[in-house]
């Protein structure tokens, strides 16, 4: 996805390694659990002013690159 690498970030020493959003301290999840909370991007971007429509848009891309998998199976407990 074009752009990825530049808006997610991985380094240790910001929120412990997390993915986040251009080095900033927003992480990827703390993004997700905001639209799955019922948040629009509009009402994200409203609370967060350093945050771009591309930065969400990435968070959710990042998070659809994490679900492919090729197989899953259930472990017996």
């Amino acid at each position: 996805m074009e752009g990825l690498p530049e808006r997610i970030t991985l380094d240790p020493g910001i929120c412990h390694g997390k993915p986040c959003i251009r080095g900033l301290r927003y992480p990827v999840e703390t993004l997700l659990e905001l639209l799955a909370g019922g948040m629009t991007i509009e009402e994200i971007l409203a609370d967060y002013e350093d945050l771009e429509r591309e930065d969400i848009l990435a968070a959710l891309s990042y998070a659809a690159r994490l679900t492919h998998v090729k197989r899953m199976e259930r472990i017996a407990a």
